[in-house]
């Protein structure tokens, strides 16, 4: 039985090492799995439940303590105000072709830089939806409704 609680600490070690090497949390519920094991073969429980036991805790650790872990620990995205003109429409000033790299809309009284979100070409004085941004530049594809 003293062999069984030292696989159990190898185990338990190389969790919380594997643990330690990443950012988020993903073996914890594992090495704990291998304490409760551990301490079962300790106490010369048979095998079988040790290994049961650690798979009880370590799945049931992982059901149900990482959804709230993520729920409370995940940073939230902050919407800023360039998100807002996602979804917007707005008007070609300069044809836009992705092959050429040219293309300029107007949205909301400013100049932006645009690519066609699908590579067709849009030309001058077309009435467009923005679908994305990348960098300083806006990904679109014409609008069916006219802005007005």
């Amino acid at each position: 039985m003293k062999s069984m609680a030292i696989m159990w600490l190898v185990l338990l070690i190389l969790f919380l090492v594997t643990e330690s090497a990443t950012t988020a949390v993903t073996t914890i519920w594992f090495a704990l799995g291998a304490l409760v094991a551990m301490l079962a073969a300790v106490f010369q429980i048979p095998v079988w439940i040790q290994i049961t036991l650690f798979s009880v805790v370590s799945v049931g650790l992982l059901l149900a303590v990482r959804p709230l872990l993520k729920k409370y620990v995940t940073p939230k995205k902050i919407a800023t105000n360039i998100d807002a003109i996602v979804g917007t429409k707005g008007i070609v000033l300069e044809k836009i072709d992705n092959i050429a790299g040219t293309g300029k809309v107007k949205l909301g009284g400013m100049e932006w830089t645009a690519r066609s979100e699908t590579g067709e070409i849009i030309e001058e004085k077309t009435v467009i939806c923005v679908k994305k941004i990348e960098g300083v530049k806006v990904y679109v594809s014409p609008a069916s409704v006219p802005v007005k």
